[in-house]
């Protein structure tokens, strides 16, 4: 198997909705605000003149403003970068930005963020943003091409971590419709919670909590190896199986994809990878987990519906296993 550096998709920030212009000086604390369908982590960058820092990482779920910084801006220029939690698997797009600083991989302050020197550091990208300046401070916005509102944002992230935990809470609109109520209602039933669980200030943790369970009525990966796994899934519709990677499963953790409606089959595949993005080796071969299914992938983030000539189309032939759903769930474990 070739390289997999590429696969390690950093979530990212889909848009960056600013409005006004940055004050100079500012004088206010900063806050960003997430319309975006994804519990994220966000670290910023303050560059001043040829110097850069960087400071993260501060959660902020769908819908919910969080200060970063207070006081006056130390600096000309402010930038962003956001990641999604690990329960999603992966990156939702591909990252957008302007400049690479430094981050770390747990909270960190960076006063040199522009050169990687020591361990637990690596480079990211950051997107240039201006925030709206009002009575409340300097605010910045993490959106999405959707356009979400605060309220619909929460919403939407809610739905998106209900279909991961097994619940089909489709579409993810940011509706708060009939059906949406109705999937929530099962979600509180199901997990003896009340009936006003869903504003408390704790829901999402409930939530990723039950969507890292690898019991229930869906399907799930859980990594029992001390390595990150690659994983991918392939889907049955309409007639033809649409493959979509990948789904990152981090060590002594379970995972479960986003799957719509309800399959009776799927098809699975991961591989181990190390630090520097390769396929794990054991005993002279890849550390894969798979079957005779045949289905194509690619190196980068894929979703792919034609399987006739993987080879001839500049696609990689891949082992999947079958998974059959039709009893209600799976959990393919890798050991």
């Amino acid at each position: 198997m070739t390289a997999r550096n590429t696969r390690r998709l950093t979530p990212a920030i889909v848009a960056l909705a600013a409005l006004g212009a940055l004050a100079t000086p500012a004088r206010a604390d900063l806050q960003l605000c997430s319309r975006m369908s994804y519990v994220v982590e966000a670290a910023i960058a303050i560059e001043d003149k040829n110097a850069a820092a960087t400071r993260g990482w501060f959660r902020i779920d769908p819908g919910q403003c969080r200060t970063v910084l207070q006081g006056a801006l130390p600096g000309e220029n402010l930038f962003v970068h956001a990641r999604a939690l690990p329960v999603y698997g992966g990156s939702p797009l591909p990252q957008r930005g302007h400049a690479d600083f430094c981050v770390g991989t747990d909270n960190f302050v960076l006063p040199a963020a522009r050169n990687c020197n020591r361990a637990g550091q690596k480079i990211a990208r950051f997107t240039a943003v201006k925030p709206s300046e009002s009575e409340k401070g300097l605010t910045a916005y993490l959106a999405e091409d959707s356009e979400y509102t605060d309220e619909q944002a929460r919403t939407a992230g809610i739905q998106r971590l209900l279909v991961i935990a097994g619940y089909d809470a489709n579409p993810l609109d940011g509706i708060r419709g009939a059906w949406t109520d109705a999937v929530l209602a099962q979600f509180i039933a199901d997990n003896k919670l009340t009936n006003t669980a869903a504003g408390r200030t704790d829901f999402f943790d409930i939530l990723i909590a039950a969507a890292q369970k690898p019991d229930g009525a869906a399907f799930a990966w859980c990594n029992g190896t001390r390595h990150v796994v690659m994983a991918a899934l392939g889907v049955e519709d309409k007639g033809t199986v649409v493959t979509r990677g990948w789904y990152q499963v981090a060590p002594a953790k379970c995972l479960r994809p986003d799957l719509s409606g309800k399959p009776r089959r799927i098809y699975s595949f991961g591989e181990a990878i190390g630090p520097d993005g390769l396929a794990i080796q054991d005993t002279g071969r890849p550390m894969a987990w798979g079957g005779s299914t045949i289905l194509c992938t690619r190196n980068v983030k894929f979703e792919l519906g034609d399987h006739r000539d993987c080879a001839g189309s500049g696609l990689t032939a891949t082992g999947f296993a079958s998974v059959d759903l039709s009893g209600g769930g799976a959990t393919v474990h890798f050991k």
